[in-house]
C-alpha cells in the first residue's frame, strides 16, 4: 500500500485521545467543562438501563471523575447548551450542532413514514395533529399525557400506543423537542419553546451539512473508512460519504493511511495530515484501570473495537472455556490502551456486588492490577451512590 502506515499502538493512542480516554480528565464535569466534553465527543448516547449507573453517566464519568448525573440534565433542561435527538440511537448533542440536524429531521421523517406503518400499531398517523395541538395548547407533555382513551398494553415503558408513536414521530421529525426529563421520562414541547433562537433560525445547505458531518466525525475518531465516518452521526448516506472522501482527498483536505490492526492486518482509512503529525507528540496512556459503559463511543462499533483492540464484545457471546454467555451489561474494563477483561458488577440495594471478572487471554491479574481494579470500583461506587463493595466468592475467573 503506497500510503503511510500507522502502527497499531499509535493508532490506539490517537483513537483513545480523540475519545478523551488517553489522558487524565481533570475538569469539574459540569457546566462549561461538561459542554466541552460533549463537544469533543460529538454526542453521548443515553440509555434507560441502570444495573449500576446509566450508560451516559458512565461515559461522562469515565472522562471526568467529578461528574455526577444531574449535570447532563442541566445542560439540556436549564442551560439549553445541548439537545436530545437521534444519532445511531437516542443521544445528547451539543446545541451548536442543531442546525445540522435539520437534514436528519427530514430524512428520519421520510424513513418513519415508509417503515412505521408496518412496525407500529395502527392509527398513529391519525394522531399526529391531535398530539401536536395538545402540546401547543397545554405545554410540555410526556407519553402518559396523550392518548388517554387508547388501549394500553402490558409492556409499560415499551408500549407504543398510537399517541406515543405520534409523539415520538414529531420529536424525530423536529416539530417537538425534549425540554426536560423527570426520572428518565421524556417531556416534549414545541421546538420553538425549547431551542434557542440563534440555533433554531439558522439554516444550512444540505451540502454544507454533509461536509460538516464528515469532517466532524473524522476529527472525533482520528481515522476511519467512509462507512465509519458516515455511521458516526447517521446523517450522511453511505454514497454521500464515498463521494465526500473522493472529493476531499483530491482537494488535499484528507489523506489515506494504512492503519495496523491488532492482528497485524492493514486497513486503508482516511485521516488528516494534522492528525498524523500529532501522533508522535501524544503521551503514553496511563496505567489506570477503567470501567467503561457498553455504549462507550470508543466501543460502540463492535467490529472496529475487535479489529483495533482485539477485543471481541458482543451481546450473548458464548465462551466455551468458561461455559458462559456474556450479556450486554457485562462491563468492558480497560487499562492503558488495552481491553483487559469484562466485569459483572451490579447494584444490589446499597451494595456494589462484584459477581465475576473475566480477564482477557494473556492478561495476568497480579496484585497491582487487582488493586487498580478495586480502586476503579471504589470510584464507580461513589458515582452510583452505593454504600460498599462486595466481592462474591470466586469472582476472579481464570
Amino acid at each position: 500500500m503506497n500510503v503511510p502506515v500507522l502502527r497499531n499502538d499509535l493508532a490506539r493512542r490517537l483513537f483513545l485521545d480523540r475519545h478523551l480516554l488517553l489522558r487524565p480528565g481533570s475538569g469539574s464535569g459540569r457546566g462549561a467543562d461538561l459542554d466541552g466534553v460533549l463537544e469533543r465527543l460529538g454526542f453521548v448516547q443515553v440509555d434507560s438501563v441502570n444495573t449500576l449507573a446509566r450508560a451516559h453517566d458512565l461515559i461522562l464519568w469515565s472522562r471526568r471523575g467529578q461528574y455526577r448525573p444531574p449535570a447532563l440534565g442541566t445542560l439540556v433542561a436549564k442551560r439549553r447548551t445541548a439537545f436530545e435527538h437521534w444519532t445511531h440511537d437516542a443521544s445528547v448533542i451539543p446545541m451548536a450542532a442543531y442546525p445540522m440536524w435539520r437534514l436528519k429531521f427530514t430524512r428520519d421523517a421520510a424513513r418513519m413514514q415508509a417503515r412505521w406503518p408496518a412496525a407500529r400499531r395502527e392509527g398513529w398517523q391519525d394522531e399526529i395533529d391531535t398530539v401536536l395541538r395538545h402540546v401547543a395548547d397545554h405545554g410540555a407533555a410526556c407519553s402518559m399525557d396523550v392518548g388517554q382513551d387508547e388501549a394500553k398494553g402490558s409492556q409499560g415503558w415499551w408500549d407504543w400506543h398510537p399517541s406515543k408513536t405520534a409523539l415520538e414521530y414529531l420529536w424525530r421529525a423536529g416539530a417537538l423537542a425534549i425540554c426536560h426529563r423527570r426520572g428518565f421520562r421524556k417531556y416534549y414541547d414545541l421546538t420553538e419553546r425549547v431551542i434557542p433562537a440563534e440555533y433554531l433560525n439558522a439554516r444550512r445547505e444540505d451540502t454544507e451539512i454533509v461536509d460538516w458531518a464528515m469532517a466532524s466525525a473524522l476529527e472525533r475518531i482520528g481515522f476511519g473508512t467512509s462507512g465509519e465516518l458516515a455511521a458516526f452521526y447517521e446523517i450522511v448516506t453511505r454514497e454521500e460519504a464515498k463521494t465526500w472522501c473522493t472529493r476531499t482527498l483530491a482537494e488535499g483536505r484528507i489523506c489515506e493511511v494504512a492503519v495496523e490492526m491488532a492482528d497485524g492486518a492493514l486497513r486503508r482509512s482516511f485521516t488528516t495530515e494534522a492528525a498524523l503529525d500529532a501522533v508522535s507528540g501524544l503521551p503514553a496512556s496511563s496505567s489506570r484501570v477503567r470501567l467503561l459503559s457498553p455504549f462507550d463511543p470508543a466501543l460502540r462499533d463492535r467490529a472496529r473495537a475487535e479489529r483495533l483492540f482485539g477485543f471481541h464484545y458482543r451481546i450473548e457471546i458464548f465462551v466455551p472455556e468458561v461455559k458462559r454467555k456474556f450479556g450486554y451489561y457485562v462491563f468492558p474494563v480497560m487499562q492503558g490502551d488495552r481491553l483487559i477483561g469484562r466485569i459483572d458488577a451490579k447494584r444490589e440495594g446499597d451494595v456494589l456486588a462484584v459477581r465475576a471478572f473475566w480477564p482477557e487471554a494473556r492478561v495476568r491479574m497480579g496484585k497491582a492490577r487487582c488493586d487498580g481494579l478495586a480502586s476503579e470500583l471504589e470510584r464507580v461506587r461513589h458515582l452510583a451512590g452505593l454504600e460498599c463493595i462486595q466481592f462474591l466468592d470466586g469472582w476472579l475467573r481464570g
